[in-house]
């Protein structure tokens, strides 16, 4: 039986300053990460639209050991006429934003697994500042790339960073406020990602990320290094996991990486990782590739367009996450699971069968999708910690979150392919939506964890 979240347990030297420094930090780490997810939304075209232009892309060109190398520079090639060069990149862009995406979401995975191992090992404030210094750092390196296949390499390792920061952060925010604080608590981790998305989606519409000029952004994700530092010096451990370490049965036996893929903790492992990769897939597999889809329509004649998309979908996702906490409180964990999914897959089939980014009613929607899609976000820091002891709880949450993300890279390379092989979005949109579908089964199999925890869980029986 999962140990509850006790605010009792917690020791006295915790201060409201304290707490207050562990929930800036926490929402920083994961507002940075969000930066790190919108990165190839925005740079995708632009980038692959460069790669073409030098050689180091072609519609024939397959992938390669050597081309990964960071010695290795493309040969020179005839200049392209500009017809040549759009049809390339229309094709080859699709393909790349599946295969950039699919490289973070697997890496975001691993890196789940080992900094959330980290996180119960040597502490949830040790683990944040390492996540965060590992975005940065490889994030700012793929500034220097000559190949795709660099570019690649470097959003996959970088991701190891953005998926260590979600199990760090949400244990150590979840451990050092009351049970009474968590529902608003787990809204604003929720939403730090999105505020993250719309902020470089901003500075994107004000300075437009061109094949000329695309590796700025890199640069710009590479400054919460001046973060990663603070976190370490600054920030309070969290008091749960230093009186786990001092209990004389909590580490290291209970901490190893694999306890939560054994009994009793298996099965609410499996559930969790199951109901992280609904969301995830939704968010990269549905509601991401209307950000690709807007440049493919409309790049050539609203250069801006791409960031605008990126701004209605990440403002809406702002507001959702910021209140899921709050309606899983109010309305059970179980029910609010369920009515995300049933709205989100009535909005996105909406999208994908009758409107294109043209239509003025195609903001509006995507600012929506946003919205009630992401509300997941706000709900899954309040469940998933709920699932597990202290002494496995950054594992657990990290291995059921970004395990998730194995399953949506396989997803996002699958609607990379739907869109090539059908010859646009809508079509595959259409079959991505259902993921929500699956949603609506899934969470009928959760246990209801507002039972039995006095003042969160009255009126709460979703």
């Amino acid at each position: 039986m999962p140990e509850p979240l006790d605010a009792s347990r917690h020791p006295p030297q915790l201060t409201a300053r304290g707490r207050y420094l562990i929930l800036a930090a926490a929402f920083l780490g994961w507002m940075f990460s969000g930066v790190q997810m919108s990165l190839m939304n925005l740079a995708t075209g632009s980038a692959t639209t460069e790669f073409v232009r030098s050689g180091a892309l072609d519609a024939a060109l397959p992938l390669s050991f050597p081309r990964f190398l960071p010695n290795f520079r493309p040969p020179t090639v005839a200049p392209r006429d500009d017809d040549e060069i759009k049809s390339i990149v229309r094709a080859q862009s699709t393909i790349w934003f599946a295969r950039y995406n699919s490289a973070f979401l697997l890496g975001g995975a691993l890196g789940g697994l080992l900094f959330g191992w980290v996180g119960d090992r040597f502490g949830r404030v040790r683990a944040m500042a390492l996540s965060i210094a590992w975005y940065s750092l490889f994030a700012g390196a793929a500034y220097f790339v000559a190949t795709p296949e660099q570019l690649l390499l470097l959003r996959f390792i970088a991701a190891f960073g953005v998926g260590g920061m979600w199990p760090a952060g949400v244990s150590l925010a979840s451990e050092a406020w009351s049970d009474v604080s968590r529902p608003l608590l787990a809204g604003l981790i929720g939403t730090s990602a999105n505020v993250g998305i719309v902020l470089i989606s901003t500075v994107a519409l004000v300075r437009d990320v061109t094949p000329e000029s695309w590796r700025w952004i890199m640069l710009l994700a590479a400054l919460p290094l001046v973060l990663a530092a603070w976190v370490w010096f600054v920030v309070p451990e969290s008091p749960s996991w230093l009186a786990a370490r001092n209990h004389s049965t909590a580490l290291p036996g209970k901490t190893s990486l694999w306890a939560v893929f054994r009994p009793p903790l298996l099965k609410l492992t499996l559930l969790g990782i199951a109901l992280g990769a609904i969301p995830l897939l939704g968010g990269w597999g549905v509601t991401a590739w209307l950000i690709l889809w807007t440049d493919h329509e409309l790049g050539s004649l609203k250069p801006g367009a791409k960031a605008l998309a990126s701004i209605m979908r990440g403002g809406g996702a702002t507001l959702g996450s910021l209140i899921g906490g709050w309606l899983a409180d109010r309305m059970g964990r179980r029910t609010t699971y369920f009515l995300i999914s049933l709205t989100s897959l009535t909005i996105a089939e909406f999208i994908y069968l009758t409107i294109t980014p043209r239509d003025a009613l195609f903001s509006p929607m995507v600012f929506l999708i946003g919205f009630v899609s992401t509300i997941y976000f706000g709900w899954l820091p309040l469940y998933l910690p709920e699932l597990f002891p202290t002494a496995l709880r950054a594992t657990g949450t990290g291995v059921s979150f970004n395990f998730g993300r194995i399953l949506t890279a396989i997803g996002v390379l699958g609607t990379g392919t739907l869109a090539h092989a059908f010859g646009g979005f809508a079509a595959a949109g259409r079959y991505t939506s259902l993921i929500y579908a699956v949603g609506m089964v899934v969470i009928l199999f959760a246990p209801d964890t507002t039972r039995g925890r006095g003042e969160e869980g009255r009126g709460a029986r979703g």
